[in-house]
């Protein structure tokens, strides 16, 4: 792979002298879904799948980005003196979002840069590819020019550059799952705190498989910020009648017993998913180190019915994928992962059956939807590194 991105790079940027090449994870939540800007807690890993990058500093203040991913865009130019989130500048507004974040918190960049990247995460499939570009832009600036920032800071940065400058109101789950991925272990986060444990997956005879519906989606232009005011109102109610902070704040007991303060049946539902997801991700770590895969599996079931039901973000990709899943024997759970509209699928799989269920789900999710899913076994891998 190393190869072939120096290549590139030479044919696109007319040679390697000064170059280093890096590597940032995608992400894949296993339970805990629309809960990160809830207050409440997730349960992502980092993948060996992610984003490479190939980079070099400049004597000017230019700023030179190339993608194996959209090469029909060519080389999309910039400077240091002009970080503002254009329409035109397409994805190059994640790096530069990341650039501006750091000026912003005064780590001023002193020279300009030729970056190439390529990810293999599909694009759109909500395994968090522009969050794995952004915190692999931090590591790059950090590398580059030793700004004193820890893994956990790039995953702030990267975050604030998501809000601030790109305009999505995401929470901090996925740079945080990036920025401190883990071999073999998923972050238990305790996202109104940022306080997190890493807990060992260890799924016995059975794989991560994760199914993509191949449907895109853009979160900016998805209903990912209503879904959030949606929530923002719903706290503000609840809190005329208990004293709690966030969402995540709340049991399922005391949500039950308060929740008539909140005036609309939709936000009803929806800070119901907040706090029961809360609650079912709490349940499932706990599952999880008593080495209960399959109480895992059914609280991964139950996550998927909430998102369907309660939050409204599943759609009729993602709710095929999950239910001709459930049909298949050897399959421990099954749900959908990241914001919704589209993206993927996560589930558990016994090893025997993965074959079977790649065939099953694949042939009827196109004989219902019209076009195939792509499917990927995955592990938990590791943060951000310098390869060479």
């Amino acid at each position: 792979m190393k190869e072939q991105l120096l290549a590139k790079f030479a044919d696109v940027f007319g040679d390697t002298n000064g170059v280093k090449v890096f590597f940032a994870p995608g992400r894949v939540n296993l339970i805990g879904e629309h809960t990160d800007y809830n207050g409440g807690h997730v349960f992502p890993c980092a993948l060996t799948i992610g984003t490479y990058g190939v980079a070099r500093k400049r004597e000017d203040r230019a700023l030179r980005f190339y993608s194996m991913n959209f090469e029909n865009l060519g080389v999309l130019e910039s400077s240091l003196d002009d970080l503002k989130p254009y329409k035109e500048a397409d994805w190059t507004n994640y790096p530069k979002g990341v650039m501006w974040a750091f000026e912003e918190k005064g780590m001023k960049i002193p020279c300009g840069m030729d970056i190439l990247l390529f990810g293999n995460i599909p694009n759109g499939s909500g395994l968090s590819s522009s969050a794995s570009v952004e915190v692999l832009t931090g590591f790059i600036l950090r590398d580059f020019f030793g700004f004193d920032v820890t893994n956990q800071d790039l995953a702030l940065i990267g975050q604030f550059s998501e809000n601030k400058f790109n305009g999505v109101n995401c929470g901090i789950m996925d740079q945080f799952a990036i920025a401190m991925g883990k071999k073999d272990q998923a972050i238990f986060l305790d996202t109104a705190t940022l306080q997190f444990e890493y807990a060992p997956i260890k799924l016995q005879n059975a794989k991560l498989v994760i199914a993509c519906s191949n449907k895109k989606r853009g979160l900016g232009d998805s209903k990912y910020n209503e879904r959030r005011s949606e929530c923002e109102e719903a706290l503000a109610e609840l809190q005329k009648v208990v004293k709690i902070e966030t969402l995540g704040d709340l049991d399922e007991a005391t949500f039950e017993a308060n929740k008539d303060a909140i005036k609309s049946e939709v936000r009803q539902k929806r800070a119901k998913h907040a706090v029961y997801e809360n609650q079912r991700t709490i349940h499932a770590v706990e599952a999880l180190k008593k080495q209960d895969i399959k109480l895992f599996g059914e609280l991964m079931n139950a996550s998927h019915i909430s998102l369907r039901d309660d939050y409204e973000v599943t759609g009729i990709e993602l709710d095929t994928l999950v239910e001709e899943a459930w049909k298949v024997k050897g399959v421990i759970g099954s749900r959908m992962t990241g914001a919704g509209f589209g993206g993927c699928t996560v589930s558990i799989v016994e090893d025997d059956a993965i074959e079977s269920f790649i065939e099953q789900v694949g042939k009827a999710y196109e004989a219902k939807i019209g076009y195939a899913a792509d499917f990927y076994v995955v592990e938990a891998g590791e943060g951000p590194c310098v390869l060479a």
